[in-house]
């Protein structure tokens, strides 16, 4: 291992939190020494909260709220993940933005995090992170993902508590939230309760669920005044308390990804964007493009 990363290792495990910045730093990017990092870490059982749901249902709200409460007895981290422009592989990585409360709070870690082009909002970065902040001494880590519907099911495979967070207007749009995030939530959230519809939205919703023999808790929140906030910080406690049955699964998912990443590490995107728009000057076709990648 270089001695840099030594350094860090050494500095991390003693409470430095710039050391754990530049240690997520050289995983996310893969620089010198992040493979031996990653081999190196005493991962520990800290609960992983994830917390996802359409854009504009106030996620990054809820969370700021969870997190002033949270935060008086625990040390939390959060990954804020921000979508990546498929154009032009750019990200705004603005969550902190929306948790201003937390920049000088010493229980809060807070780290931001591109896509990286994956539809679900989790990367094979996002695994590895997680396990570098899951070797600190945090209680509780929460992964904020960017909220793009079915595709969201790839949180299930990471977090030990999944968090759906919805809003009154999505009431007629129950079909789809029944063929997707339905099946990976752990706790619905009806944010911005205190709009028209609120009510009749989180009974049609625990009318689905008992239909479908689902016993999953349904809440109502008004995350910019903290009101049911309480109620999502005791579903989060329980799962701190209890064995993770999903485990096995868990890892499966982490596995599969990390060997998906592993296997693709020597495809370039940008490369390939290039081949493409130089082969669609000719008789295009897909399926013969990627034919030669098969079997390489």
């Amino acid at each position: 291992m270089l001695e840099k990363a030594k350094q860090l290792i050494n500095q991390f495990q003693n409470g430095n939190l710039k050391a754990l910045a530049r240690l997520l730093t050289i995983v996310e990017n893969n620089l010198a020494g992040a493979d031996d990092i990653l081999k190196t870490l005493k991962i520990k059982e800290v609960p992983v909260i994830g917390v996802t749901g359409p854009p504009g249902a106030g996620k990054s709200t809820l969370v700021n709220a969870v997190l002033n409460e949270l935060s008086k007895n625990n040390k939390i981290a959060i990954l804020a993940i921000d979508p990546t422009s498929p154009f032009n592989r750019g990200s705004l990585l603005g969550d902190r933005i929306r948790m201003t409360d937390q920049f000088n709070n010493q229980n809060v870690f807070i780290r931001s995090l591109a896509t990286r082009g994956s539809l679900g909002g989790l990367s094979a970065k996002t695994i590895e992170m997680v396990d570098v902040l899951k070797s600190a001494d945090f209680d509780y880590i929460f992964i904020e993902t960017v909220g793009v519907g079915q595709s969201e099911i790839e949180i299930a495979g990471l977090a030990d508590l999944t968090v759906v967070v919805l809003v009154p207007e999505a009431g007629d749009e129950i079909q789809s939230i029944k063929s997707g995030l339905m099946e990976i939530a752990d706790v619905f959230v009806v944010n911005k309760a205190d709009r028209e519809g609120a009510d009749t939205f989180a009974n049609h919703l625990k009318m689905m669920l008992n239909h479908n023999h689902q016993p999953i808790p349904v809440l109502k929140t008004v995350a910019s005044q903290s009101q049911g906030v309480n109620e999502l910080i005791e579903q989060i406690q329980v799962v701190s308390s209890k064995n993770n049955l999903r485990k096995p699964y868990l890892l499966t998912e982490k596995a599969w990804r990390l060997i998906q990443h592993f296997r693709m590490k020597d495809l370039n995107k940008e490369k390939l964007q290039q081949e493409i728009a130089e082969a669609l000057k000719k008789d295009f076709n897909l399926y013969k493009f990627v034919e030669k990648f098969k079997n390489s």
